[in-house]
């Protein structure tokens, strides 16, 4: 049977490549997703992890030590360690926030001074131009900055004790630093100094140290000598282990972004299984003769399946090998484009792991075999002289149609009530099972609920002339086939719709999160008074819409407990803040106050909390309003802030800005008001938060393209699934198509009659996923972010429209080809069979 199979497959070498197709796309996927993976993996590991891959031990404070304990533990680690036998060198890294003020502009940035390591293994730094700073009153500065080589820029510090005067100095600039492609690099402008520049500019203690081992010396045992030499209150790792909770803290979790990537994966093998399954049973109904002949002369039932198997073992590996190395180049061709296209997670390094080869192929094969089962079952079934005549097709209502029918109410009832369940409280893992269990009963009850819509559609088409009224009626006359052509498009459309819906609800609850996580468009704060004079001219840009002033007060509780108070206006607020969902606003009497603020007065709602005077006294007495959301300790009106305080003045402004402005206007926006607070009050702090916003969005917005752009795989490999499952219904009705030519039919009416029927069916499967996309969309939303906020619904129409649109078209276009196979088969051969 071997040779048989192998002769097989050479002889119907075209039947198969929609199957390999299909296996190829599905595989391509997989390793695509694990080889970039593993290679943004590597490449956020080399950039934001380059300072430690040269050190054998990283010795940090442990999170319950206080900044003072900490500084005290390191120094004093930082002796000790360096007498140390195998150590190399020894990094005691600082680092300080300074406003520097670059040339050309007017108003200040904040700024992460960094002291840049001196010459030897663990110096990571490389200049991209100019050079390393040498001296006090040489900096280098990142590439962001864009400051060039020579220029001066102004360092201002903070006092560190209060009534100390700030520090400022002009440094100059001597190099850029490469960054080398360091996503954070573009979060915090970056200035590199020596460590005496640090230390003057407040950075007294070492925020880490950094430990290389010497030439020859064991890393391992090296780090074991540092984790004896230190106290309790730090915690020392290994180099790769730093750098990897680096690229942690900044991804959040990369394993969950690859679990995210794997479902769709899985997604596009599971269709990539139905088209199989599909194909399978076309070629073998296009060779019923040929297995009936084998089983006459003497093949037995068992060698037929075992032939059939061996073919789809032999099409999976060729197909799986196939598919790696499609999925291999797919990745460098994202990994280029990435690089090109200055992408915020690095992709600058291709990593090829054995693992994403051997996934792949095995994976591939297997599910290629698995979906022959039923096919090679089938092919058994059948006496060889009965398998020599038309066969009828089986009647839906079998045994297998019923437990099908049964196993997807089991299914679908439980799991989708669980799921809403879970969505409504913002449970993830539990709903994405209930999900993945509810769909696969929906998929099993669509054998059943397909045929009885594509019926009642084809009562809408039949007036649309003779091939429109018989294809309403062959869409129905098999309903296992009609389900079978239309079950791969249904999955597509469904979880494409899901995504659709899913992102634009998303991308709609997100908006709503982070205007109440960030209310304000932009603030101005400042340590002296705002003024009256600052406080018009703000107001008076063409950017502003609305400007709210902010007081400041202190608020006294039952046990003398102090806590800072906001006080606005709530009127004007209400004009300025996006959301009031994290900053709820007060009426004249009342403190609404955070859970901490409650805690640091010592109140709870509905208790009774003073505004104190200037000189410590108590003034006004306000009911307390707890709020676990709001994000100020405490906020109350300024009409009772000044009755507290008659003479306060506004120390920082919110600002909203026009609703029209795209984001480089709202960049022009911020710079305007920069220009304005920093001409008034030099160290005044300019926080342009709309712009965080708007780049959360341009993340999001970037993430949900690429998602709905992998989930369009699964539906390339729906499509191949229509039209194996046309050319299978074309094989199947062969003289029943002879029959209506020789009655009459026309070509293109026998054409139109396949148009009409893959219109219905994939309408039908189109409308039927929009529907259930829908549904798991805003199910997978509120999984996702219920527990944030209030979800919101937003369903994109026009998508959905054209979803619909486009899987009616792609099940015309599937047709096309099994519809001229069926046109050019001449009357008399098709009825003779």
């Amino acid at each position: 049977m071997l040779r048989t199979t192998l002769a097989q497959l050479r002889a119907h070498a075209g039947r198969v490549l929609a199957s390999c197709l299909a296996v190829v796309i599905a595989v391509a996927f997989v390793v695509a997703t694990l080889v970039l993976n593993s290679s943004a993996s590597a490449s956020l590991l080399k950039a934001v992890g380059a300072p430690f891959v040269a050190s054998a031990a990283v010795v940090t404070a442990a999170e319950a030590a206080g900044p003072d304990t900490a500084g005290a533990a390191l120094r004093e680690a930082a002796e000790r360690v360096r007498t140390l036998p195998g150590v190399g060198q020894v990094a005691a890294d600082r680092e300080a926030s300074v406003q520097a003020r670059l040339p050309g502009y007017a108003g200040s940035t904040y700024a992460q001074a960094d002291a840049v390591t001196a010459r030897g293994p663990l110096r990571w730094e490389r200049a991209s131009s100019g050079r390393l700073p040498q001296a006090p009153g040489e900096v280098a500065v990142s590439e962001g900055t864009g400051v060039g080589v020579g220029e001066e820029l102004g360092i201002t510090v903070p006092p560190l004790e209060e009534g100390a005067e700030d520090v400022t100095e002009q440094v100059r600039v001597v190099g850029v630093v490469d960054m080398g492609g360091d996503p954070t690099a573009g979060l915090l402008d970056r200035v590199f100094a020596v460590d005496a520049d640090l230390q003057r500019w407040g950075a007294d203690a070492p925020s880490r140290l950094r430990v290389a081992a010497a030439a020859g010396a064991d890393a391992g045992e090296l780090t074991a000598l540092v984790e004896g030499a230190v106290d309790g209150t730090l915690v020392v790792r290994t180099g790769e282990e730093a750098a990897e909770d680096a690229a942690a803290a900044f991804t959040g979790d990369a394993a969950a972004i690859t679990s995210v990537l794997l479902v769709f994966a899985a997604v596009a093998v599971l269709v990539a299984g139905l088209v199989i399954a599909n194909t399978f049973a076309v070629l073998l109904a296009q060779r019923t003769r040929d297995l009936a002949l084998l089983r006459c002369v003497g093949a037995t039932r068992a060698q037929t399946a075992r032939s059939v198997l061996l073919e789809a073992a032999v099409v999976g590996v060729l197909a799986s090998l196939a598919g790696a190395a499609a999925g291999v180049g797919l990745a460098a061709v994202v990994s280029r484009i990435a690089a090109d296209a200055d992408s915020p997670i690095p992709l600058d390094t291709l990593e090829v792991p054995a693992h994403a080869l051997v996934v792949g192929v095995v994976l591939g094969t297997l599910v290629t075999v698995l979906a022959a089962l039923a096919p090679a079952r089938a092919s058994t079934r059948v006496a060889p002289l009965a398998a020599l005549r038309p066969l009828a097709p089986a009647p839906v209502r079998s045994r297998g149609g019923l437990l099908r029918l049964v196993a997807g109410l089991v299914l679908t009832v439980p799991s989708a009530v669980a799921l809403v369940w879970f969505a409504a409280r913002g449970v993830l893992e539990p709903a994405v099972l209930a999900g993945a269990v509810s769909f696969v009963g929906v998929v099993l009850l669509s054998q059943r609920a397909v045929p009885v819509v594509v019926g009642l559609a084809g009562r809408l088409v039949r007036g649309a002339g003779t091939p429109a009224r018989l294809a309403a009626g062959n869409a129905v006359r098999n309903p296992r086939r009609t389900a079978a052509t239309a079950t791969a498009l249904l999955i597509g459309v469904t979880l494409t719709t899901a995504m659709v819906v899913g992102a634009s609800s998303t991308r709609a609850t997100a908006g709503g999160l982070l205007a109440a996580e960030f209310p304000a468009d932009v603030t101005v704060s400042a340590d002296v008074p705002l003024g009256a004079g600052v406080l018009a001219e703000l107001e008076g840009l063409e950017q502003v819409a609305a400007l709210a002033p902010v007081l400041d007060g202190l608020a006294s509780g039952p046990g003398g407990d102090t806590v800072e108070v906001v006080g606005v206006d709530p009127a004007q607020a209400a004009g300025v803040l996006r959301s009031e969902q994290r900053l709820p606003l007060p009426v004249p009497g009342q403190l609404v106050v955070s859970t901490d603020g409650a805690r640091w007065l010592g109140v709870r709602d509905g208790g009774t909390a003073t505004l104190l005077r200037p000189d410590g006294t108590e003034a006004v007495p306000l009911q307390v309003v707890l709020d676990p959301q709001s994000q100020q300790p405490a906020v109350a009106t300024a009409a009772d802030v000044r009755r507290a305080d008659p003479q306060v003045a506004a120390a920082a402004a919110w600002l909203r800005l026009a609703d029209d402005l795209d984001a480089g206007e709202q960049g022009a926006a911020v710079d305007a008001v920069t220009e304005v607070a920093a001409e008034a009050l030099p160290t005044s702090r300019v926080d342009g938060i709309v712009a965080v916003r708007e780049a959360f969005d341009q993340v999001l917005t970037t993430m949900l393209l690429v998602v709905t752009g992998l989930l369009g795989v699964a539906v390339v490999i729906a499509l191949i699934g229509v039209g194996n499952t046309l050319a299978l219904s074309v094989v199947e009705r062969r003289q029943e198509s002879g029959l209506l030519r020789a009655l009459g039919l026309t070509r293109g009416q026998l054409r139109a009659l396949l148009a009409w029927e893959a219109l219905l069916v994939a309408g039908v499967a189109g409308v039927l996923g929009v529907a259930l996309g829908t549904g798991y969309g805003l199910a997978g939303t509120a999984s996702v972010l219920a527990a944030e906020g209030p979800v919101v619904l937003d369903v994109p129409w026009t998508s959905i429209a054209g979803i619909v649109v486009v899987a009616a078209l792609a099940g015309v276009l599937a047709s096309v080809l099994p519809a001229r196979r069926a046109a050019r088969t001449p009357p008399v051969a098709a009825i003779a069979g």
